[in-house]
């Protein structure tokens, strides 16, 4: 491969990512009807074309979007008898949920209305989190229990997000901490 060749592969490369990036941000900030592959063109400085070219669809970008925000979950790493504990300990003390993982939640929150961003999110939730999940969890009822720890691990961490902490005492931290260990590893034990 020549020089000229390897040049525009990279430029491919970079413009593929700006584009996503891009996407990311906006999908992120007003939801997924209110944005067009036009505006993130737009923003990139590209063809509205070329998202075509690179994504497909403005469905099909979503729904890269939403596999790059939903992906590396590290749930499953480690004992399966730690699980609750290790999961709540880094809910409740672990540094701020990763910038990708709030991204990816403002976005299922803000584009959830959408009925084709609905069944992007339900199908991207599904493959990279709740199925391999329960099939961690196996059987019986692996599907439900992955539905209940997910529920209440999410809940707990957007509120941690939401109010910025838990605005709780040291002690009550530790409380908290402890029974969010024992409802977890109760659904994970199950």
């Amino acid at each position: 491969m020549g020089f000229e060749a390897l040049g525009r592969q990279r430029n491919a490369a970079a413009t593929r990512q700006a584009i996503l990036d891009v996407a990311t941000l906006r999908f992120s900030r007003e939801g997924y009807d209110d944005v067009g592959v036009r505006d993130i063109a737009g923003d990139v400085g590209v063809d509205p074309a070329l998202i075509s070219r690179y994504f497909g669809s403005k469905e099909d970008l979503f729904d890269e979007v939403m596999n790059v925000c939903m992906a590396g979950s590290d749930l499953m790493d480690g004992p399966r008898e730690d699980f609750g504990r290790r999961v709540a300990h880094e809910i409740v003390y672990g540094p701020k949920k990763k910038e990708a993982k709030m991204t990816g939640l403002l976005i299922m929150l803000r584009s959830i209305g959408s009925a084709k961003a609905s069944e992007v999110i339900r199908r991207s939730s599904h493959r990279c989190f709740y199925g391999p999940f329960a099939e961690w969890l196996g059987a019986p009822d692996g599907a439900v229990r992955a539905r209940l720890a997910g529920g209440l691990m999410m809940g707990v961490s957007i509120g941690r997000e939401i109010s910025g902490g838990f605005d709780l005492s040291k002690e009550e931290c530790e409380i908290l901490c402890r029974r969010l260990a024992a409802a977890l590893q109760d659904l994970i034990d199950r």
